[in-house]
């Protein structure tokens, strides 16, 4: 299926048509990493995601935002023609980091990936299976309570399950989880949303400019294995407010976006506004804030 338009009384109209499966040649996977200080795990996932068997082309998109442990040097040590790596000199949010991550990418689908083993590889083959089915352009990870997941806290749990509640009501959907980080989706699609959130509010914002668009995700269930703050877990109870602030911004706010500007060809200037760091690079116009190039496929500098 893909997600199309059609004129419904001079207001835009999100309707699928099926095109029945979908060839694996016809599809590249980028698989979107934002790295900050992941010294600990990022050699380790890179080589899991690397090593997973995919139905269809990947490429694996690393930007470390800032970093300032041994990060920047182990992604210098990657050599493998799938990687392209970049770095923010300073750091910005790892949504300044996935939406730079984004502009870089080549492929025609998307998936965030987190760096910091919370997630399985192994489960990405399986949500490419719905898209290549011709069922569905977007497909959500869902990570099921108490089924092959392990969360550190009862309150991340809990609270996970009281914002995607929240979410439902404002959108009139029925997600089962809206913070899971494996979103996979075409990358025309994500860069058609008028993103604001450079932060971990971008997750949020994600979602909420999916459900507002009128597209509903195909969930497919997912393992899931949290890390305590000792090992590095950043998100704490205040991004449970800010992502209520999000939600209520993008379902009560202007109707305008850049999706529905994009599906009717006029996409012009939704970017203004990012940050203007990102815009440069969204625009490939990189500055002096982003100094360091992308090392391309070959390992030269691009």
């Amino acid at each position: 299926m893909t997600i199309r338009h059609t004129p419904h009384n001079g207001r835009t109209r999100f309707v699928r048509r099926s095109h029945g499966r979908l060839r694996a040649s016809a599809l590249k996977l980028s698989i979107l990493m934002p790295a900050y200080n992941e010294a600990a795990t990022l050699a380790h996932v890179v080589d899991a995601v690397l090593a997973t068997a995919y139905p269809c082309e990947i490429e694996l998109v690393i930007v470390d935002d800032g970093s300032t442990d041994a990060t920047p040097q182990i992604l210098g040590e990657l050599d493998d023609p799938r990687v392209v790596s970049y770095r923010h000199p300073r750091n910005l949010g790892k949504g300044a980091a996935l939406q730079t991550a984004a502009a870089i990418a080549g492929g025609t689908h998307m998936v965030p990936f987190d760096a910091d083993l919370e997630y399985s590889p192994s489960d990405l083959p399986k949500l490419l299976e719905p898209v290549l089915e011709g069922r569905c352009d977007v497909v959500y990870g869902t990570r099921l309570f108490g089924v092959n997941t392990r969360y550190q806290s009862y309150r991340h749990g809990v609270g996970n399950r009281a914002l995607t509640f929240a979410a439902n009501l404002m959108f009139d959907a029925y997600l089962s989880d809206l913070h899971t980080c494996l979103k996979l989706m075409p990358l025309d699609l994500f860069r058609s949303f008028e993103l604001q959130e450079n932060g971990f509010g971008l997750d949020t914002e994600i979602t909420a400019r999916i459900l507002k668009a009128g597209i509903r995700p195909f969930e497919v269930p997912v393992s899931y294995h949290s890390r305590s703050y000792d090992e590095g877990k950043k998100i704490t109870s205040s991004h449970g407010v800010e992502c209520l602030h999000v939600l209520a911004r993008v379902r009560f706010g202007s109707v305008r976006g850049r999706a529905r500007r994009a599906l009717r060809g006029r996409a012009a200037d939704a970017d203004a506004t990012r940050r203007e760091t990102v815009l440069e690079v969204l625009h490939h116009q990189p500055s002096r804030e982003f100094a360091n190039p992308v090392k391309s496929r070959n390992g030269a500098a691009a």
